[in-house]
């Protein structure tokens, strides 16, 4: 398999790359290519027929909008002897800004013939095009002198014959003086090529963005530059850290997935390759560092505007405009280098300095700390009249293009749109099952290592203690129909808890905690769990057990709606507990379980595990055959009814899966039935912007009600998902012009609506009155101490439909809002004839699947025992429940809790 770069240095060039060899070779493109290439246009425009993306300011081309492109190669050829080319688009301005930093042997715009598609351009179009042409003209003259070859006549918006151009034409290769003068022509342009700095942007060269021969000249510059001294400090010339930041660039460059783990492999494989093979791994799966930075975007938005002297409101804009952090940051150095000097940063320098990140948690600790990787920026972005004379800067030349993705390891998103399985597969075929189970990258490299080739990696790997697995998923259930389809012979219904996930490692006497995310809990969460996880498994073997925490009722055993664990919350309730419902274990005294089956791994935990009475219980489930469909459908109602989130059904004979969603979950609004789902026509009242792809655009919504009796508008819940691209642009485009930008101010909220403070807005409504109606559905009504209307909102909101046949008067107001939140809190019509009266969450009577009279003497002594135990310790101190500490992650941006119903606490 051979993988095709080109490359134009003075004539077309292709470069293959051999992935068995890692061998870098030249060879001629196909003659038809070359004429092909020579005739063809290199620039062009248009009127966008769909949204697309400028290249270099990354912000959208909008539908009707002028947009030029420029025409480059394809980094990745299927057909080594017709290679095919790529369109990039860009805004004039930027296309133009761009050219301006191209070498004097690139070919650019010298006239209109050079543009396919100018005589579609409108005369406005045409005469402000014209101009960019004749100052990059001027500008190349000015900077690159009898070293470029411009023009003979200047643009013009009557000029009729095509100038002359860079290339030359087929007819005059057949000269041989003219063959002469052009090889002399290519011996300039080489070395002009070779003192010319490289693009200052962002790594990207002038024809896009970097290719991987980029990556090779990278290294081979380092090898040949560096003394015997400075190569003592690196201990590979690939562990230089920006030939990290270029691959990183390659990976983003390509939108197939196999083209990115393709790049990957090349780059190992590379010969001579003798890298820190973990530390890049390390780095190009972001996901796989346990370390926590205690930073968000807005928060490096302003160190850097403190070290720098930069305005905060300003930088906010801009990330308000890109979405992007890191590029944000780096546009506000217009004049850093990006390559011009030689870089002594290396991954471990990087990794050292990111490891000591970690550790500070205080804005003074991590704004020094980041003065340090400043000290090493290039002086050339400091003016003379502001000089920044606090910090010492400029030692190692760090590029524009380092600190772009040093931000973004901080951010742990390095934005190629590759996850850990298209990094991992370019390693090795059967890498990522492996890093699935381990989620070691040591283990990983070691079994790759180990294994040759001709063998395949095994599928599955045995889980480690200490290091946090993937917890098995369950998919969305809609029917009891599909449930059954699913089901082979027996199935567990089990209450789905609505808490928070945990993972907990015992090893000895010592205790580790993992979020879903495999991220250490927070601390005032788990500190007290310890002593009452020793106590309901007294044995002192190594264990880890997949199980969910919640806040219970410590009278009625019920458990208490989500997010009431954050601190504050915890004490609105005075009769409550922190509780344990483990689910499953997945490893006992260094032995794997994960390939037990459901059934065993059950029986295990009630052979093992002693209940301690509202603090680490069992699950509840019920045993399901196939074919017992009203038994299933009573469940679900039933659990609808106690107000709990749902069931998770789990096959009996499946084994743990880690990452692999093959439980199912029924849930409310998952269920096929449109009435079961709690849904209300509310307004849009706001929007904010969004990050990431969705940088500058508004794509989150504040939608609200109106009071008729206050005459004000209210907020229930802000909405981001349920509209595609192309909706999500109209939206747009359409609400631009009734949008007024408060830019999340509070003062400048009118009078008309009633918004808490951290819930302004980017964006407000100019007339709600004239604001669409969107149809909101949620998996439940919830109480928010945030929003206004009565303090209802929408658990997991959703925009279903656009009601374009309502508006403010027929939408949803404030007192039906009121109505149908006491609607949902009505109980179902359940068959009472298969209803026991039992409550799905009550320990008094186990409900367990072994409860069917084919469990054991000792099983029901067991169990006997402890629900007398159970029964003797119903009231429980809760005082030593720690409440100090912060809101977690998981929590919710409003921190919603469901409004107590009279069939709740």
């Amino acid at each position: 398999m051979e993988l095709v770069f080109r490359v134009a240095k003075g004539k077309i060039r292709i470069v293959v790359c051999s992935l068995r060899l890692g061998l870098f070779t030249s060879l001629e493109v196909h003659k038809r290519y070359v004429k092909r290439s020579v005739m063809s246009p290199k620039f062009g425009l248009d009127y966008a027929k769909r949204v697309a993306k400028c290249k270099k300011c990354q912000q959208q081309l909008l539908k009707g909008n002028l947009r030029m492109w420029r025409m480059v190669p394809n980094p990745f050829t299927a057909d080594s002897g017709n290679p095919t080319e790529m369109k990039h688009y860009f805004h004039t301005d930027c296309l133009f800004e761009t050219l301006t930093r191209c070498r004097a042997a690139t070919k650019v715009i010298d006239s209109p013939d050079d543009i396919e598609g100018w005589d579609d351009a409108s005369d406005d179009d045409k005469e402000t095009i014209i101009d960019k042409i004749r100052s990059l003209a001027e500008l190349r003259v000015k900077k690159f002198g009898d070293k470029v070859k411009t023009s003979t006549s200047s643009p013009s918006k009557d000029i009729q014959e095509p100038t002359v151009s860079q290339d030359v034409s087929p007819r005059k290769r057949k000269n041989k003086k003219a063959k002469s003068a052009t090889s002399a022509q290519k011996k300039v342009r080489r070395e002009s090529a070779e003192k010319e700095p490289e693009d200052k942007t962002s790594g990207e060269t002038s024809g896009g963005r970097t290719k991987f021969s980029e990556v090779k000249r990278e290294v081979e510059t380092l090898e040949s530059s560096k003394s015997k001294d400075e190569m003592q400090e690196v201990r590979s010339k690939f562990d230089v850290f920006k030939l990290f930041c270029k691959l990183c660039d390659v990976i983003a460059s390509v939108s197939k997935y196999t083209e990115k783990t393709t790049a990957v492999k090349i780059f190992i494989n590379k010969e001579g390759y003798d890298g820190d093979l973990y530390l890049l791994l390390k780095f190009l799966i972001p996901e796989a560092d346990q370390r926590v930075y205690n930073l968000k975007a807005k928060q490096i938005i302003k160190i850097f505007s403190s070290l720098f002297h930069w305005s905060v409101e300003e930088v906010k804009e801009s990330y308000n405009q890109t979405g992007d952090v890191s590029q944000t940051i780096c546009s506000f150095f217009p004049k850093l280098d990006s390559g011009s000097k030689k870089s002594k940063l290396t991954n471990q320098m990087v990794d050292d300095w990111l490891e000591k990140l970690s550790g500070l948690t205080r804005e003074e600790e991590q704004q020094a700390h980041f003065s340090e990787i400043c000290k090493l920026l290039v002086t050339s972005f400091v003016s003379e009249e502001e000089p920044c004379s606090s910090l010492i800067f400029y030692r190692n030349g760090v590029s524009s293009l380092e600190l772009k993705y040093i931000i973004r390891l901080i951010m742990k998103d390095l934005r190629v749109n590759a996850g850990a399985k298209h990094i991992l597969e370019g390693l090795r075929k059967g890498a990522y099952e492996i890093f699935q189970n381990s989620r070691d990258l040591h283990i990983v490299i070691e079994k790759c290592r180990e294994i040759s080739e001709e063998k395949s990696l095994p599928l599955e790997s045995d889980i480690i203690l200490n290091t946090p697995v993937k917890p098995m998923l369950a998919e969305p259930c809609r029917s009891v129909k599909q449930a059954m389809e699913r089901c082979k012979k027996e199935m567990y219904a089990e209450i789905k808890y609505d808490g928070e996930r945990l993972q907990i490692h015992k090893d000895g006497d010592s205790f580790l905690f993992f979020s879903r995310s495999l991220k250490p809990a927070s601390d005032h969460k788990v500190v007290d769990l310890n002593k009452v996880i020793a106590e309901a498994f007294p044995t002192n073997k190594n264990l880890i057990v997949d199980a969910e925490m919640l806040l219970i009722d410590t009278n009625t055993g019920k458990p208490l709606p989500f997010g009431t664990l954050g601190i504050h919350k915890k004490k609105e309730f005075k009769d409550a507990a922190v509780c344990l419902f483990v689910f499953d274990c997945l490893y006992y005294d260094n032995e794997s379980l994960t390939g037990k089956t459901l059934r065993e791994r059950r029986n295990f935990l009630e052979e093992n595990m002693k209940e301690v009475p509202n603090r680490v219980l069992l699950s509840n489930c019920h045993l399901v055959k196939k074919g017992e469909n009203d038994k299933l459908d009573m469940l679900i109602w039933k659990a609808i009814d106690e107000d709990l989130e749902g069931l998770v059904l789990k096959d009996l004979d499946a084994i743990y899966e880690p990452g692999k969603r093959h439980w199912l979950k029924v849930k409310k609004d998952y269920l096929a039935e449109s009435n079961i789902a709690d849904t209300a026509d509310l307004i849009v009242l706001g929007a904010y912007y969004g990050t990431g792809n969705k940088g500058g655009t508004m794509s989150v919504f504040l939608m609200g009600v109106y009071d008729e009796e206050k005459q004000k508008f209210y907020t229930v819940t802000k909405c981001g998902n349920g509209h595609d691209d192309a909706t999500l642009d109209r939206i747009n485009k359409d609400l631009e012009p009734k949008m007024n930008k408060i830019s999340r101010i509070y003062e400048n909220l009118p009078q008309w609506i009633e918004c808490s403070r951290s819930l302004v807005p980017d964006f407000l409504v100019v007339n709600p009155k004239e604001s669409p109606v969107w149809e909101i559905t949620g998996a439940e009504f919830s109480r928010s101490d945030n929003h206004t209307a009565s303090g209802i909102s929408i658990r997991f909101p959703r925009v279903t439909k656009i009601r374009d046949d309502k508006n403010w008067e027929t939408a949803t107001s404030l007192q039906e809002l009121q109505r149908l939140y006491e609607l949902s809190k009505t109980k179902t019509d359940i068959k009472q004839s298969i209803d026991d009266g039992v409550p799905l969450y009550a320990k008094d009577k186990l409900n367990n699947p072994n409860d069917d009279g084919k469990a054991s003497v000792t099983k029901k002594r067991k169990r006997e025992a402890v629900n007398e135990k159970s029964k003797n310790n119903k009231q429980i101190d809760s005082a030593n429940i720690k409440e100090d500490g912060s809101s977690s992650d998981e929590e919710t941006e409003t921190k919603k809790t469901k409004i107590p119903s009279k069939y709740g606490v």
